[in-house]
């Protein structure tokens, strides 16, 4: 399932079969509050990943554990401790030649699978700029597709999940839905004695640099994980994965 543990000869073989779809988890190095570890969006994106592989027969590559900058709006802020990043460059750059390799190697197809908000129009500009590259002009067999995890939440079971009433994907950093994931997938990497309850951020509509840190919660979270359990992390990465493997097979073919 994993890529990295393919021989040289086992990767060629599944390249020369026509068929092969690579699945790349991108992430963050971040802060998630004094609850979660630092490595949060990697590792959802990464078990989000596998889980879909799994259903569909696609291969998952090593994920991005580096992105492009926190934002105060959306993830806290780069000024918070533990958060390492990337600039828009780099990302680009990195994103550019990984998926330029795998194409130009034979790959049929590339799913970028995001886990981490900021990242998103740097890792479509890095798969532009790849497909450029190769000269694949729309109508190619190959492809590149770009999507982030949380957009296959259903509305079902965010009813389920916020039964109070879902406060926006705007302030869902280190809150309910990280948390209860987590909870589900490596309960060992989670404090809950830890977790500070406190209403939502209240973010302005515009980015102000530099910061002002006073306008991040001091938990690093922008809303509480109040509510959160393994068993509605559960049914989030149970109902995503289901979801997001049947996109890919109707728009792959798998």
């Amino acid at each position: 399932m994993r890529l990295a543990t393919m021989t040289a000869r086992e990767y060629e073989d599944w390249v020369g079969g026509g068929s092969a779809v690579a699945i790349l988890p991108t992430g963050a190095f971040e802060q998630h509050g004094p609850h979660l570890p630092l490595g949060t969006d990697a590792i959802l994106s990464t078990a989000v990943a596998t889980a879909v592989a799994e259903q569909t027969g696609a291969k998952v590559l090593e994920p991005f554990t580096l992105g492009y900058k926190s934002q105060q709006r959306s993830g806290g802020g780069n000024h918070l401790p533990g958060t390492l990043s990337l600039d828009a460059d780099a990302l680009i750059a990195q994103a550019r030649q990984l998926i330029r390799g795998l194409l130009a190697q034979g790959v049929r197809h590339v799913v970028v699978l995001n886990g981490h908000y900021e990242n998103t129009q740097f890792l479509y500009e890095g798969a532009d700029l790849a497909l450029r590259d190769l000269g694949l002009a729309p109508g190619a067999e190959q492809s590149v597709m770009l999507l982030s995890y949380w957009d296959y939440v259903s509305a079902p079971t965010l009813e389920v999940v916020y039964p109070d009433g879902f406060p926006g994907w705007d302030v869902e950093h280190g809150g309910v839905l990280e948390t209860a994931l987590l909870l589900h997938l490596r309960p060992e990497l989670v404090h809950m004695d830890r977790a500070v309850s406190h209403p939502p951020a209240a973010p302005h509509r515009f980015d102000r640099l530099p910061v002002v840190p006073e306008r991040t919660p001091e938990t690093g979270c922008l809303s509480a994980p109040d509510g959160a359990s393994a068993e509605k992390g559960e049914l989030l990465f149970t109902q995503t994965v289901a979801d997001l493997a049947a996109e890919l097979r109707t728009e792959l073919g798998l």
